[in-house]
């Protein structure tokens, strides 16, 4: 099926760069200047007034990574033993361990065909009365449906908690994503668009959840009042844990934040550039495209797009790497995976979800790629399928 295109000069193709600038060299050596790497420093207080800032959001923690704040929603909302929190089976599976870490039973729900979200109508039917909260995913940096998982959260009593590890500057309805619900989660991991290496924050509009998150993130200590001087001396007033990112790492994000829109219009270049490229191919009914819904703007953090079987997936996978290409499939479905199914009901099906996982690629993006590889991939592509 496949057609070679003679190879052309360019850089080798990465699955993904660090957008970096001198100004992350400077402010690195200005933190190491200053001798105050630990956590909860001037840097990180700046960040996170940074952060409530640039995404309009009330409280802002900056943890060590989002799997960190993922754990924290858990603990801020006494997530445990006996309780049922709905997700999409299609994660990574931090979405599921800070569940299962708690004793609670992580409830698989299957995903809308075209973005791999979470589908409102699926969860409906997952609702129980031990169930205590609703996680989307907002998967490739495009929106869940929120007004229907809110109105879902509403009826039911329950919270609604944003996993938008890979959401940052994407919107909904012109909030930003992490900002609509009872608590949100980022990722600036150094795959992610905003990076500081390893780290995260936890995002509230909540002023008695943020209180609560802050007291757990400093091991159940009130030290974060104790900073601010609102207390004399800090004790250990709560069970917590070590989820504080240090200021080293927050100096990063001091400078990359700002950013934000410049490098998710980079890449919506190199997104766009796929999307047309590709578009013939899905006209065909050779591959099905993603598709942005109309209540939603995406950051483009991932562009993919499904092929018609797993044979054909895997085929023009190894065909995209044989030419310097690393494209790449994409989650194992949880309820699938060995220790999935130990924590779950065996007999649970997702047919979307399934589906999904086993026809998707992935094409690089990012910062990274010139449109010149872009396009060279599009080439690629299409000379699998047979087009020059």
């Amino acid at each position: 099926m496949a057609t070679q295109i003679g190879p052309i000069s360019m850089l080798p193709i990465l699955p993904y760069a660090l957008s970096l600038t001198e100004a992350e060299h400077q402010a690195m050596l200005i933190a190491l200047q200053s001798g105050h790497l630990v956590g909860a420093g001037p840097i990180s207080r700046r960040v996170e007034q940074q952060i409530q800032e640039l995404f309009g959001v009330r409280h802002a923690l900056l943890t060590a990574s989002c799997t960190a704040a993922l754990e924290m929603a858990m603990l801020t909302l006494d997530i445990g033993p006996g309780d049922e929190v709905i997700l999409p089976g299609f994660t990574f599976v931090s979405t599921a361990n800070c569940v299962v870490l708690r004793g609670a039973q992580p409830v698989f729900a299957d995903i809308c065909a075209d973005t791999l979200n979470l589908d409102p109508e699926d969860v409906a039917r997952r609702i129980t009365p031990r169930t205590r909260a609703i996680m989307p995913v907002h998967y490739a940096g495009v929106a869940c449906d929120m007004t229907a998982l809110q109105n879902l959260a509403d009826t039911h009593g329950l919270a609604l908690i944003e996993d938008a590890a890979q959401g940052v500057g994407a919107t909904y309805q012109g909030n930003y994503l992490g900002t609509v619900s009872t608590l949100g989660c980022y990722s600036f991991h150094a795959t992610k668009n905003i990076v500081c290496g390893e780290g995260g924050a936890l995002l509230t509009n909540d002023t008695t959840l943020a209180h609560k998150a802050e007291i757990i993130r400093e091991k159940g200590t009130n030290r974060s009042a104790f900073l601010r001087g609102e207390i004399d001396k800090y004790t250990w007033v709560a069970a917590g844990s070590s989820y504080i990112l240090s200021d080293l790492l927050a100096s990063l994000l001091e400078t990359q934040l700002p950013r934000f829109p410049a490098i998710n219009k980079q890449r919506q270049v190199i997104w766009e550039l796929y999307q047309n490229g590709l578009m013939g191919l899905a006209k065909q009914g050779h591959i099905t495209l993603s598709v942005i819904p109309i209540y939603a703007t995406s950051n483009y953090h991932i562009f993919f797009f499904l092929t018609q079987t797993t044979a054909e997936q895997e085929a023009l996978i190894t065909h995209l790497k044989t030419m310097g290409i690393p494209a790449t499939f994409h989650y194992v479905p949880l309820h699938t995976a060995p220790f999935g199914r130990r924590v779950t009901d065996e007999r649970v099906s997702l047919p979307i979800t399934e589906s999904a996982a086993s026809r998707l690629v992935r094409l690089p993006i990012g910062t990274h790629i010139t449109p010149e590889q872009a396009n060279y991939v599009v080439q690629q592509v299409k000379a699998f399928y047979g087009y020059q």
